[in-house]
């Protein structure tokens, strides 16, 4: 378990005293502001230390262990069962002549819901049961949630899932009932190498600006942030994403969209065009209905 410095200081108050989130990894959490994750994917060593931490909290069933074709992704995707994905993309480089030449690697991701400033689940949801929690994420309800899965398609990141057991929606929460105790989500908790940092947007951003211009220096021009105000990811009207990441390759690689949207924003467009085909068929059938009278 990642011990945050101050907590060797008082030993004897760890995981007893009411914020407990600021020993751990040194943010205190207040009703009233934003907190998220920004997760570094290159520090991510594909341990699933993630991924095994949210489904014991949650007490979300294990996935069908296999192969799957997917590297040592046997998980796949998100879904209603699973809150966070590792994922394990090969880069495979030419075939080495001599072994210096060699550059094939890993890139690993440790993918969760984004907890979108303007979430298109949110705006999709008929019934209320996705709501904005007093720490600036989206949880949903399972007792009002209807199963009617709206929310679903809504999502640009392939998110939310429907349960097909209890038909109702499932997502990741950002340990909502964790952060009401004054606790680090989960899965930051958990993470050995703070590849997933959790502590308040704003600070989040700060650092990872911090990162980002540290990998230039180091000589990785590659890297830059997905989902933070004006960069990839937060674009369409989703505004910035709470929970964030670091890159070093195109968003797709990561199976991430480049340039996602919100539903709402396409429903104007698409109704105007349906409007006006429908407008256009009406002047037809009467152009016909003229023409057969004549």
């Amino acid at each position: 378990m990642k011990v945050h410095p101050r907590t060797l200081e008082y030993p004897e108050l760890h995981g007893l005293i009411p914020n407990e989130s600021e020993l751990t990894c040194g943010t205190v959490v207040q009703p009233g502001r934003s907190y998220g994750f920004f997760t570094d994917t290159t520090l991510c060593i594909g341990c699933k230390a993630c991924e095994v931490a949210c489904k014991e909290w949650n007490a979300l069933p294990a996935e069908r262990g296999g192969l799957t074709g997917m590297s040592y992704d046997n998980t796949v995707a998100l879904s209603a069962t699973t809150w966070r994905h590792v994922a394990f993309v090969e880069r495979l480089g030419d075939r080495p002549t001599t072994l210096p030449s060699y550059q094939s690697h890993w890139l690993m991701m440790s993918d969760v819901c984004k907890h979108c400033a303007n979430a298109p689940c949110l705006e999709a949801c008929p019934t209320g049961a996705l709501f904005r929690t007093e720490f600036d994420t989206v949880v949903v309800q399972q007792d009002i949630c209807n199963g009617c899965g709206y929310c679903v398609p809504a999502c640009p990141f392939g998110v939310v899932d429907l349960n097909e057991l209890d038909g109702k929606a499932h997502k990741c929460t950002l340990c909502y009932d964790r952060l009401k105790g004054g606790l680090e989500p989960a899965c930051a908790k958990a993470c050995p190498t703070d590849s997933i940092q959790f502590g308040e947007i704003a600070d989040l951003h700060d650092r990872a600006a911090r990162r980002v211009a540290a990998l230039h220096e180091q000589g990785r021009p590659d890297a830059y942030l997905y989902g933070t105000p004006g960069a990839p990811g937060a674009t369409g009207g989703l505004g910035d994403l709470r929970a964030f990441f670091l890159l070093t390759e195109r968003p797709e690689v990561y199976n991430l969209p480049q340039a996602p949207s919100r539903s709402a924003r396409r429903l104007r467009p698409a109704l105007r065009t349906g409007v006006t085909v429908f407008g256009a068929l009406l002047l037809a059938a009467a152009a016909l209905l003229q023409t057969w009278r004549d």
